[in-house]
């Protein structure tokens, strides 16, 4: 930190105190050099970077829980698949990204996660899922993934 008044870059902290509810901490400081010795203030903070989803068309969006937990829910709606175990999911995700160097998600990779949880969870959860997510062309494809579904539960 260099001092405001003569950028000496060596100073001491003197005092230091929580603010805004611990979001800030407030610094006092002290200048070390021997011509300046003047007293000034840094505030100190979490920078906040938003988690980015990279969609299909390259476009990035802001990653919202929300709207992810919403679909999880409406897949699994009248399922016995508890809000814990969808919570845990958004949270396998989120950890994902922030985990990521660059804050940012593929699209595709959330999509095969939530997946990949939900064929763990539920049979008719995980389908109702993947229809909305693989976006079948037809019902051939559709059926087809059911008997990928069937086959591996007779295993």
């Amino acid at each position: 930190m260099r001092c405001p008044f003569c950028g000496h870059s060596k100073d001491k902290v003197v005092d230091s105190r929580e603010s805004r509810e611990g979001q800030v901490i407030r610094r006092r400081r002290e200048c070390l050099s021997d011509e300046c010795a003047r007293r000034f203030t840094t505030y100190e903070r979490v920078e906040d970077v938003p988690i980015m989803v990279i969609k299909k068309d390259g476009r990035r969006e802001r990653f919202d829980r929300k709207k992810l937990l919403d679909g999880l829910l409406k897949a699994c709606e009248k399922r016995a698949v508890s809000l814990q175990q969808l919570e845990a999911i958004c949270d396998e995700v989120e950890g994902m990204a922030q985990d990521g160097p660059d804050r940012e998600i593929p699209k595709q990779v959330i999509g095969e996660c939530v997946i990949e949880r939900l064929r763990d969870l539920d049979d008719v959860a995980y389908v109702r899922f993947a229809s909305v997510y693989k976006q079948f062309k037809d019902i051939n494809e559709f059926m087809s993934e059911l008997k990928g579904l069937l086959d591996e539960s007779t295993e």
